[in-house]
């Protein structure tokens, strides 16, 4: 993180997928001589564009936009590289005059950039190499399934294919005899680095799971199947992290023969509407976010201007 004392004002745009993020932040961004901050921890990879509904060439070239594209599938990535990398951004606008907008889904990007993050215990590759080991013997489910026992709130956050997150869990619990639950409520996230506005936009869950389903379809008509068969193709295999989130693996399993057309598509509009609930559930759960609607522009440049005039 940056040393300087200085604490720069963010805008803060953040709620469910599919929601139309994007273009609210342009037009916002645009308005307020703003750039884009990227917070979301699928755009960070390349090659991966139509399944992560990442901004378009176009969006892109309206507003510059950062934090996007930056590592390939099978690198490692994580909120704590999020937010010293996303922070010296954020200090180089500040420094040309230029308003961060801070714009995803990613509720521990955000938090992690805002409030720091918790130190969780050591690391001992000899323990990681361990539990990879039965990962790949037993399946990322059965060490899931160890990891309720041990820290279900932790285990509830994360899903039973992800074997990445579940491996460093129980490692650390191994390590340190503490959850990172625990770790995280210690820390209480209190290190405000940022003067933050927070900015929720949600609508109506019916309308929003329609809209769901409407992009899903989007996606598929965009090609997705090709881009998918196109990373696997390039080598990355399907039990990374990253080919592991939703959309990718759905069509990966279609694609090795799993499941059928139909039943992946079900599925994946299924568990993006789950997953929409639970970053909505995270983004309750800070009472300083202002909820909006999306269309509720002239309002929210309301917000922006007051929270930037002020001293």
């Amino acid at each position: 993180m940056c040393a300087d004392i200085v604490n720069p004002k963010i805008i803060i745009i953040c709620g469910p997928t599919a929601l139309g993020k994007t273009s609210t932040a342009i037009n916002l961004s645009r308005t307020f001589n703003g750039e884009i901050i990227g917070a979301d921890s699928m755009q960070i990879y390349r090659y991966m564009d139509i399944g992560t509904a990442k901004p378009t060439t176009d969006e892109q070239s309206r507003v510059a936009h950062h934090m996007i594209d930056l590592i390939n599938p099978g690198e490692h990535f994580d909120a704590r590289q999020f937010a010293e990398m996303a922070d010296e951004k954020i200090m180089k606008l500040y420094a040309r005059n230029v308003t961060p907008f801070v714009v995803g889904g990613t509720g521990l990007y955000i938090k992690a950039l805002v409030n720091g993050l918790f130190t969780a215990g050591r690391t001992d590759i000899r323990v990681r190499e361990r539990l990879q080991e039965q990962a790949r013997i037993y399946g990322s489910d059965f060490l899931h399934q160890r990891l309720s026992r041990h820290d279900p709130d932790t285990a509830a956050r994360i899903h039973p294919n992800d074997s990445y997150r579940i491996v460093r869990a129980l490692e650390v619990y191994a390590l340190t005899g503490t959850t990172i639950t625990e770790f995280q409520r210690e820390h209480g996230f209190k290190d405000n680095r940022f003067r933050a506005l927070k900015i929720g936009l949600n609508i109506n869950r019916e309308v929003l799971y329609d809209r769901i389903n409407h992009r899903v379809d989007a996606m598929i008509e965009a090609g997705f199947l090709n881009e998918v068969k196109g990373l696997l193709d390039m080598g990355y295999s399907d039990d990374l992290k990253s080919m592991q989130s939703i959309g990718y693996r759905h069509l990966v399993d279609f694609i090795k023969g799993r499941c059928s057309w139909d039943e992946a598509i079900r599925t994946l509009k299924r568990d993006t509407r789950r997953y929409a609930k639970r970053q909505l559930t995270w983004f309750k759960a800070d009472p300083e976010i202002v909820w909006r609607e999306p269309g509720q522009l002239i309002e929210i440049q309301r917000l922006i201007k007051k929270f930037l005039q002020a001293e």
